[in-house]
């Protein structure tokens, strides 16, 4: 009968057993479905590859009312009126350079300072020198009063008959030898007052500064070399510490053929574009036409103020100029130019109307624009568009097929 038992409870189903595996089948699914969710929510969210754009910045148009039509193009360079090679008025070990190139730099400030040295120990001894003449005069101007007073006493003697002629002459010959003393040592004084000067100013040479405001362009020195205001032949000697230009005062200076000089005079409007931009325009007048030809060029040089200075405008930049005809100034004030210039490259034509690509925290609005021609290069833009705002330059058919209202791009410049 045991037996029995033993078989019927081996054959019996344990219906336990599903009620504790249940739960953890759920848990794997669960895991199993998000896992699913993720890569599919990565796949259909995650963002796309940016397009990469370059920008330019719309530029204002206002000069254009102050000139006409080109009577003559050219070309030239930027220069500075004032510009200077600053070095020191001795010869020295440089020991401290404190400048370096694009610093700008203001009058006064140090630049560089030379080995003091020896001009120090000139000083010393200078001052030396002076405090003792100082103590000399001090010294004999005591001797001279108590001469001065032996001589009153002898001179009362001698009135009384108690003294002799000769001892009179001797008193007064002694007040009279330290009265010329005390002339000679304020010479001296003098004499010692100015070495002092000049060595204390032999120190102050030693420090370099600079001569008027403006930006460090080149450094020619470095500590431990000697430098000179003399140039001293094979090339181990240095004439200058830096060159420093005054960028208030660049300019333009172009040779013009002399069989066209008759075009330009003083005063007249030029627009320059420098090399560098060629999409910006820059307004600027004739200051001078220098009174000389070159002969073996047949060029007459003439040198342009620009109106408008800016950070980008550089010495020795290449430059083209078009020297404008002349205009009523009246008129052209009651009809100014309006709106900005953009690249041609920038506007998209949909539809006989136009649009161009404005990118604001590298987001892309496509704006409505109202053009006007400017030139070969650029188009203005009479309305819908800013100075200074950005608009994506060169359009290119691939580039247009990936921008739309609120796209993100990534901008290369």
């Amino acid at each position: 009968m045991a037996d029995t038992t033993d078989l019927l409870n081996e054959l019996r189903i344990d219906r336990q057993e599903p009620a504790t595996r249940k739960p953890r089948a759920r848990w794997i699914a669960i895991a199993l479905v998000a896992a699913a969710l993720l890569v599919a929510g990565f796949w259909l969210y995650a963002p796309a590859a940016r397009p990469e754009v370059t920008t330019v910045a719309a530029l204002a148009t206002s000069y254009a009312k102050s000139g006409g039509s080109s009577v003559l193009d050219a070309s030239g360079y930027v220069t500075a009126r004032r510009q200077a090679t600053v070095s020191s008025k001795i010869t020295g070990k440089v020991v401290e350079v404190l400048i370096e190139e694009g610093m700008a730099v203001k009058q006064g400030q140090l630049l560089a300072r030379l080995d003091a040295s020896n001009a120090a120990a000139q000083l010393a001894l200078a001052q030396s020198q002076l405090e003792s003449a100082r103590s000399a005069i001090a010294e004999t101007r005591v001797q001279l009063k108590e001469a001065e007073r032996s001589l009153k006493r002898t001179t009362a003697l001698q009135q009384r008959k108690l003294a002799s002629q000769s001892d009179l002459d001797r008193d007064r010959s002694a007040a009279d030898v330290l009265t010329a003393r005390i002339g000679s040592l304020n010479s001296a004084i003098r004499v010692a007052a100015a070495q002092l000067a000049v060595q204390d100013q032999q120190v102050e040479d030693t420090e370099i500064r600079a001569p008027f405001d403006g930006v460090v362009v080149t450094k020619d020195a470095q500590p431990g070399e000697i430098i000179s205001p003399i140039s001293a032949g094979g090339g181990f000697t240095r004439t200058g510490i830096c060159t420093i230009v005054d960028m208030e005062s660049l300019e333009v200076e172009v040779d013009v053929n002399e069989a066209y000089i008759n075009r330009v005079q003083a005063g007249q409007r030029v627009t320059t574009t420098l090399n560098a931009y060629p999409d910006w325009q820059i307004p600027a007048e004739v200051i001078a036409i220098i009174p000389t030809a070159d002969r073996s060029r047949a060029t007459v040089r003439v040198r342009i103020r620009l109106l408008d200075t800016d950070t980008r405008v550089l010495p020795d930049m290449g430059v083209k100029v078009s020297f404008l005809e002349a205009t009523d100034e009246s008129q052209a004030a009651e009809t100014p130019a309006k709106g900005v210039l953009v690249p041609t490259s920038a506007l998209q034509r949909d539809n006989k109307k136009a649009y161009v690509y404005v990118v604001k925290n590298e987001l892309v609005e496509r704006r409505a624009v109202q053009t006007a021609k400017a030139d070969n290069v650029n188009l203005r833009i009479t309305a819908g568009l800013q100075p200074g705002e950005r608009v994506v330059a060169p359009l290119t058919p691939e580039l247009l097929d990936k921008l739309a209202d609120g796209v993100r791009v990534k901008v290369t410049g």
